[in-house]
């Protein structure tokens, strides 16, 4: 059986900052941040990789991914708690309200491609097969789509801030005086 390549992602959940083993190899996002463009920089950058797979576990801990079996653990435990200290039915609910919230920011335009790529695993050629869209077209509608779910979460490739700040106090100490 071949190795999975997996990469540990740092994301943050209301607060709650944590270390995700993505799996390289399966995400359509994994596959596309190791290629490069034309000018050499990934197709898929840092922040709107973490971005995608955020929205992707909040689907996956919603309880939302499709089965196809019979599931007969029907028999939710109240008690059970995660970390955050909800049961397991108040975190599926939590995080498909956040689901809903990250959709709801990118808009309808980019909402079902986001569905489709980061959560149903669906590359790109079969998104432009399905939705009738030109060869490569997928690739420019998908990073303005990341763009906009990374604003929604706050993340960006750098900080940015004021060139310069009101200075607020300068102390400086006696001859002989230490700090």
């Amino acid at each position: 059986m071949a190795e999975r390549r997996t990469e540990r992602v740092e994301v943050e959940i209301e607060g709650v900052r944590s270390l995700v083993a993505v799996d390289l190899e399966e995400s359509p996002l994994g596959w596309l941040a190791r290629r490069k463009g034309r000018d050499g920089a990934a197709l898929v950058s840092g922040a709107q990789l973490v971005a995608g797979e955020r929205l992707r576990a909040d689907f996956t801990r919603a309880g939302m991914t499709p089965r196809l079996t019979s599931d007969w653990s029907a028999v939710a435990r109240s008690a059970n708690r995660n970390a955050a200290g909800l049961s397991i039915p108040e975190a599926a609910l939590a995080a498909r309200q956040r689901l809903s919230r990250a959709l709801d920011a990118a808009g309808p335009e980019f909402a079902g491609l986001l569905m489709d790529v980061c959560c149903f695993l669906k590359g790109l050629e079969q998104v432009e097969r399905e939705r009738g869209w030109p060869a490569r077209t997928a690739k420019v509608v998908l990073a303005l789509a990341l763009d906009r779910l990374a604003r929604h979460y706050g993340l960006a490739e750098a900080a940015h801030g004021p060139e310069r700040t009101r200075m607020r106090a300068w102390k400086a100490g006696e001859a002989g005086e230490s700090g």
